[in-house]
């Protein structure tokens, strides 16, 4: 089955792409969003290195047979280098437990790699979850104008 095709875009719509796959547990359009190469890396939290598209399609469709994962991007820091994104971002994931709706909080980064087709996920990292948002330790202090 061939891919759905993105619009080429920039990293920011590939990212809102990936979570919005994420959110509708749809696995086509998930895997649209990552680079054609054989290389590509996905580490779960807790979980192995995922290397290349069989092993990362086949754990997110393990993940899909439980529904969609809520998880939602905030506070993305990019570094932007040509032809490369990384992105560092607070994951508020939605998880339903016997207390009813709880939130937790996972940190990851996705790298972006600008493609003949686009922009396109070539590793995504999850760190394990927290049921505290994670506080952002700066070593320079913002300037106020």
């Amino acid at each position: 089955m061939r891919k759905p095709k993105l619009p080429p875009g920039s990293p920011d719509d590939t990212e809102t792409a990936f979570y919005d796959a994420l959110q509708h547990a749809d696995i086509e359009r998930l895997m649209a969003c990552w680079a054609d190469e054989d290389d590509i890396v996905c580490v779960h939290p807790g979980g192995p290195r995922l290397v290349g598209h069989a092993a990362v399609r086949a754990a997110f469709e393990a993940m899909f047979s439980n529904g969609s994962v809520q998880a939602h991007p905030e506070k993305v820091r990019r570094l932007d280098a040509g032809a490369c994104s990384v992105h560092s971002v607070v994951e508020r994931v939605a998880v339903m437990t016997d207390d009813g709706l709880q939130h937790a909080w996972v940190v990851a980064t996705n790298v972006y790699a600008k493609t003949a087709q686009g922009w396109r996920m070539v590793a995504h990292h999850a760190s394990p979850g927290s049921r505290t948002e994670p506080p952002e330790v700066l070593t320079v202090k913002p300037v106020l104008h």
